[in-house]
């Protein structure tokens, strides 16, 4: 390695895995490296991998083969979800010198210090993992850089295993931190000057389940953390997204009106195929009940197309579900078939180009919801909170209802929560607005 220690971290997946990179590059600026980019040719590469898809080992290889462009001499450290499920397929891909499993890979600066690179050596790489059974400690994290937004992660694992998932076999069980340590990290980002906090988790809302806390109680003990004016929950399951947790939100200033859960299928019949904890009723329920009590809120939820039975009476009965309830924008995802999963050894299996063309009528779906929701906003004046980075002379941020605008850039507005009145929306998708809104005779929430 180079005498400067420099490190590189690149991610794919989820707002969890960003929030994770952060607290190893933390990990290796404390033993001594300085993080730059990619493209900066440094002495290490770190890959987060993702194992959602079918795609996680081409991904992995690709990224594999681009670090060695850049810097032929370079470790490469290989952490994440596909490393605890495929660590030896990963070892096999050449150049990689490290495969860090679950609860290996926050040890990083201390197994990188002691491996020995297969580059210069000839040795094989580090493969270093544990039975998932034995991850049972959790590890908070949150990603620093931004001073606008932080994702923090409250809640690690998951007990539902459902068919087509291998989240519980790359992350373990459901477990997470307390809520007085939780607090003191929001405190922390707080002090930094991070306006909002997005929370993450694998499932987040079944946090404090083995510290006998609740997500509710959570919820609480943050809206009282100073300097923070907003949290945005990042997906919570229909089935734990109670009336309670609706409602306090409503009440609070600082919980923003957007709420994202998981649908995954509008068929009962897939649902219970899914081993899924909740039917289409519920999920209604739980839409009406938040559009009640804040009909301005955005909701989102995930869709997966395509899993096995799921023929096109079944695929229908989603795509009538969605029309029937208020959601106002889609994430699809075309189901893949992953190894250890109960929904790889069903029967029923659907043709790949049929679920392709199953997620792309989803998708117009979506647009179509998102159009809707950012007309119906038209003429609204809305708190938003702007982002630093200037783009072709526009500055853009978010409503507390999840309308992304532009407005013309503006130093002094930079990471401030500011009103302003919603006009237009252009061909990005984006609400076009005014200046600020000086006056208000009535102040607006976060």
């Amino acid at each position: 390695m180079g005498s400067t220690r420099t490190a590189a971290f690149h991610t794919l997946g989820c707002k969890l895995n960003f929030a994770e990179t952060s607290t190893l590059a933390r990990s290796l600026e404390e033993a001594g490296y300085a993080r730059v980019k990619v493209d900066e040719r440094p002495d290490v590469f770190v890959l987060n991998t993702c194992s959602v898809t079918e795609n996680a080992d081409k991904e992995c290889r690709q990224w594999v083969r681009r670090f060695q462009r850049i810097n032929p001499e370079a470790f490469i450290a290989v952490v994440g979800c596909y490393a605890q499920l495929k660590p030896e397929a990963i070892a096999a891909i050449p150049g990689v010198g490290l495969v860090l499993g679950a609860n290996e890979k926050f040890d990083l600066a201390e197994h990188i210090a002691t491996a020995v690179s297969p580059l210069s050596s000839g040795e094989a790489p580090g493969v270093k993992y544990s039975p998932i059974k034995d991850l049972k400690h959790f590890v908070p994290s949150w990603n620093s850089g931004d001073r606008t937004r932080t994702f923090l992660k409250v809640q690690d694992g998951c007990d539902y295993f459902c068919s087509f998932c291998t989240i519980p076999l790359a992350r373990g069980r459901s477990r997470s931190g307390t809520i007085a340590e939780t607090v003191a990290i929001a405190q922390g980002i707080a002090d930094t000057g991070v306006k909002e906090i997005v929370l993450t988790g694998v499932n987040t809302g079944d946090f404090g389940r083995l510290n006998n806390e609740t997500f509710l109680q959570l919820i609480e003990a943050l809206d009282d953390v100073d300097g923070i004016e907003r949290y945005r929950i990042s997906s919570i399951e229909p089935n734990l997204c109670s009336d309670d947790v609706i409602d306090f939100v409503a009440g609070s200033n600082k919980f923003m009106p957007h709420f994202h859960m998981p649908l995954q299928s509008g068929s009962d019949t897939i649902l219970e195929r899914m081993r899924r904890r909740y039917d289409t009723a519920l999920y209604a329920d739980r839409v009406a009940h938040i559009k009640r009590v804040m009909p301005h809120a955005c909701i989102g939820a995930d869709v997966i197309t395509g899993t096995p039975g799921e023929n096109d009476e079944e695929f229908l009965k989603t795509h009538t579900f969605l029309r029937s309830i208020a959601v106002d924008y889609l994430h699809a995802f075309t189901y893949s078939e992953r190894a250890n999963t109960t929904a790889v050894r069903m029967d029923d299996t659907v043709p790949m180009e049929v679920r392709r063309e199953r997620t792309k009528q989803l998708r117009i779906l979506s647009s179509k919801f998102q159009r809707a929701h950012y007309e119906r906003n038209i003429g609204a004046t809305r708190n938003v909170l702007f982002e630093s980075e200037e783009t072709e002379g526009l500055m853009h941020g978010y409503t507390d209802n999840y309308i992304r605008v532009s407005i013309p850039y503006d130093v002094a507005l930079a990471n401030a929560v500011v009103p302003v009145q919603l006009h237009r929306i252009n061909g990005d998708g984006h609400m076009i607005t005014s200046v600020p809104v000086p006056d208000l005779s009535e102040p607006l929430t976060a």
